[in-house]
């Protein structure tokens, strides 16, 4: 939970948007990353610019690996190296360990600080090293509307990938000027760059389209939001080494950035992850005991980092129309695919070594609206379940208690993490949108299968 400071607004006292973004008490938080080979350094409170950070979401890593993530405010004017050592969660701490003694170092029972130098490389860097030799190819896309400053930052993140086999294509999802061609077509590094224009709306749309545009046998897609980091590639196709029953593989999205308290509540919300952490996790028939396939959270992984095998889109069919950004019901689009897949006895891989860096919405009417949306679709997703698999309906009644206890319990997965000014009326959205997403999806996936006949008929007279 991210500790704020005393006297702040509290979450059943809703406060407007002038007054969140106003004030003059808030400050940002910074986003850092460490490395237990190049060591801790002390962090300060104050930046370039002369503002004070109220404290820092940091990243752990051990020999580039991702390992966990946490947050500390700031009590005096920097945190210390140790104090960072101090608060790592006991089981981060015991993976530094292995981590170490995997690369030859001697464990003295603390966490070192100066850094470390391997004695023999360490067995994740190895294994990459083979996967840059010997990985198959795949094709990245970023799907994209009117947005060309933010495809212009996610492409260049995709031209700087370690990974050499490697195709990029931009899925214009009917943007209405030339700009996000034109940052296609300028676009310079390795990897070439291919550009399709897709008019009819809604991501699953896009989805769709872009598997028809590619050849590879592994697609990975990234939302132009978003960042990669440079071996995000390459550890996508290690989920589908190390499992290589799996017909997806999804990494992890942590923040790029947390200067607007819209921000920070996202990511206290559970951010795009929800308490998955950063712990390899493998879905099948054999866990369904465990996590449902029904039942999403933690979620098994997120469009906006997710790698799949034509095999496994081959399977599932196709995204379904009706869900998904531009339309109606506003998401939910990755998540029914994932629930097919698994529906349909297939695997399911979260690889959290897989790492982009989403830059989430700074204002608060947009995180309002995002709330809503998440609302919207997580019931119209269930919904396109049952009117699919109408056979559904009684596993989805028994897991709807839980599924209620999920939305209200304030130590669980949803609400366990939010801090005490977490606005109370962005929750109540949340539940406006879960109440109508029903109805939604209704009328949605009436209006997408009236615009596929109305384009077959077009199709049929034009080169019939």
């Amino acid at each position: 939970m991210v500790n704020k400071s005393q006297g702040e607004q509290t979450a059943g006292q809703s406060r407007g948007p002038d007054e969140q973004f106003g004030s003059e008490t808030w400050s940002p938080w910074l986003v850092r990353e460490l490395d237990v080979a190049s060591g801790f350094p002390e962090l300060a409170a104050s930046g370039l610019d002369g503002m004070r950070a109220q404290g820092a979401w940091i990243l752990i890593r051990a020999f580039d690996e991702p390992l966990g993530a946490l947050w500390m405010p700031f009590e005096r004017a920097s945190i210390t190296a140790a104090a960072i050592r101090d608060a790592l969660p006991s089981n981060v701490a015991t993976q530094i360990r292995i981590r170490l003694e995997d690369a030859g170092i001697t464990w003295t029972g603390r966490v070192p600080l100066e850094g470390c130098t391997p004695r023999r490389r360490p067995t994740f860097l190895a294994s990459r090293d083979v996967l840059l030799q010997e990985g198959p190819e795949v094709t990245a896309v970023v799907c994209t509307r009117n947005r060309p400053d933010e495809l212009r930052r996610c492409i260049a993140s995709l031209q700087a990938q370690s990974y050499p086999r490697l195709s990029l294509l931009v899925l214009d999802n009917g943007s209405d000027s030339d700009a996000t061609r034109d940052v296609a077509r300028l676009s310079t590094g390795p990897y070439a760059v291919s550009y399709v224009f897709e008019p009819e709306p809604g991501l699953s749309n896009a989805r769709n389209r872009s598997v028809k545009e590619t050849k590879s046998e592994i697609i990975a897609w990234i939302d132009d939001d978003e960042t990669a980091d440079p071996h995000w590639v390459c550890e996508l196709v290690r989920g589908f080494a190390e499992t290589p029953a799996a017909g997806s593989v999804c990494g992890v999205m942590v923040p790029a950035e947390l200067e607007t308290p819209a921000q920070v509540w996202f990511e206290e919300y559970g951010g795009h992850s929800k308490g998955r952490g950063f712990r390899p996790a493998v879905f099948s028939p054999a866990t369904a005991h465990s996590q449902s396939p029904l039942l999403p959270l933690p979620p098994f992984g997120t469009g906006g980092n997710m790698a799949m095998r034509r095999s496994a889109l081959e399977c599932i069919g196709r995204f379904d129309p009706a869900l998904g950004a531009g339309t109606a019901t506003m998401g939910a689009e990755d998540t029914r695919a994932l629930t097919d897949l698994l529906l349909a006895g297939g695997t399911v891989r979260y690889q959290p070594s897989a790492l982009t860096h989403h830059f989430h919405r700074r204002e608060y009417a947009a995180f309002e609206r995002q709330m809503y949306g998440y609302g919207v679709g997580l019931t119209a997703y269930y919904m396109s379940l049952v009117l699919d698999r109408p056979s559904l309906l009684v596993p989805l009644a028994k897991l709807a208690p839980r599924a209620l206890r999920d939305l209200r319990d304030p130590n669980g997965i949803r609400l366990g993490e939010i801090g005490p000014n977490f606005p109370a009326a962005v929750l109540r959205v949340h539940r406006r949108g879960l109440l109508i997403g029903p109805a939604v999806y209704v009328g949605a996936r009436y209006r997408a299968r009236r615009r596929s006949r109305s384009s077959r008929r077009r199709s049929s007279y034009q080169f019939g």
